[in-house]
């Protein structure tokens, strides 16, 4: 398939480097996960995953002469300029085109990132004129950010900014002008290139660790593929087309189900108490787990949350929010989490059933009388 004029190897014929999918995937079922970072070796498929991921997904309807990407049916995240237009009476034209894959460019400003307003013509002519930015361009789609671990921190800062939020605002001089920048953040990163602080690793939502494939028969299964591919695209997308086409199906049908998932508070419970027991952090982890934990269930097809979608939730959610020593590895294994949900659950309950106890004595004591 051809995407942004490039022959694009599809999703499904990447070999191995199943948690690193399952993030893109989930967080493609739910934009409002937070994004990933993946962390790892060069060469193993993370700027290759996350292309051909923008290239299965449905195509979107947007506002046909709008350089944001707006949804002509969510006014509540319309652009200033299509409320404006709007409000004078006109009908916004509708178009349909592709998801939008934007790389940030090496070395880019904080203007290339935000977009700027023109100060100049704003005071000669009275007239606001806002120059798109990456994040307008990227709105709806995926952004994908190379070494983002060398970036200046402050635009990685106003990157995660955008995407927790999903808006962008410009000011400049009393002049102001906001645009929707929803989109999945994919950072990449190898990190004998140095870290990224702590402050901003928390705020990747999911995180990946990737390696090398070692099984000979995998390593071999890389070279034909990408050899094929080379030699005849087209007719290696044909012989993939169908595992793609089924790909993309069921992300969209996740997508639908994805409102009518439905979790309970002993859910809420067991995360609350696997984290506390884990020490991380804040609370960010807690919500991030819980939508990635029903994305899960909406991928299955399911409408409730279970232990399942809880544990495949935390192994993508903590390797970057553990706490460790400098040289430590952290490897968390589905049989580990596995346990530390099960305790989770079983502690959850054990404190509920405790509260269900305290609470009809408490309500039974009434006011004491003075003596």
């Amino acid at each position: 398939m051809t995407y942004n004029g490039r022959l694009v190897f599809p999703f499904t014929a990447i070999v191995n480097q199943e948690r690193m999918k399952r993030a893109l995937v989930l967080n493609a079922i739910n934009f409002r996960i937070g994004g990933v970072l993946i962390r790892g070796e060069r060469g193993t498929a993370k700027s290759t995953a996350a292309r051909a991921l923008a290239a299965l997904l449905p195509e979107i309807e947007v506002v046909a002469d709008g350089p944001f990407g707006c949804d002509p049916d969510q006014p509540a995240t319309w652009c200033t300029l299509c409320h404006e237009r709007v409000a004078q009476g006109e009908t916004l034209p509708r178009v349909t085109r592709r998801v939008p894959f934007v790389e940030l460019p090496v070395g880019a400003t904080e203007d290339r990132v935000v977009g700027t307003l023109d100060i100049e013509r704003a005071i000669q002519k009275g007239e606001r004129h806002f120059e798109p930015g990456v994040l307008a361009a990227a709105n709806r789609g995926i952004l994908y950010v190379d070494e983002v671990n060398l970036l200046d921190d402050h635009i990685v800062d106003v990157l995660l900014d955008a995407a927790a939020m999903g808006v962008n605002t410009v000011e400049r001089e009393g002049i102001s002008f906001q645009h929707p920048a929803r989109f999945i953040l994919v950072g990449t990163m190898n990190p004998e290139e140095g870290d990224l602080r702590p402050q901003l690793l928390d705020r990747f939502a999911l995180c990946v660790d990737v390696v090398g494939v070692r099984d000979v028969d995998a390593r071999m299964a890389i070279m034909e593929r990408n050899l094929a591919f080379e030699q005849d695209a087209e007719g290696f997308y044909e012989e993939w087309r169908p595992r793609e086409v089924d790909l993309a199906c069921k992300i969209e049908e996740a997508r639908r189900i994805l409102p009518t998932v439905r979790y309970s508070r002993a859910d809420l419970a067991t995360i609350a108490v696997m984290m506390g027991d884990l020490g991380v952090d804040g609370h960010r982890a807690d919500l991030v787990i819980l939508k990635t934990a029903v994305a899960h269930a909406a991928w299955e097809c399911r409408t409730r949350v279970n232990d399942l979608d809880i544990m495949l939730a935390a192994q993508l959610a903590l390797p970057h929010r553990l706490k460790r020593r400098p040289f430590d590895e952290i490897q968390t294994s589905l049989e580990e989490l596995e346990q530390r949900v099960g305790e989770a659950r079983e502690r959850a309950q054990e404190e509920q059933a405790h509260q269900h106890e305290i609470l009809p004595q408490l309500q039974g004591e009434g006011p004491r009388k003075k003596v």
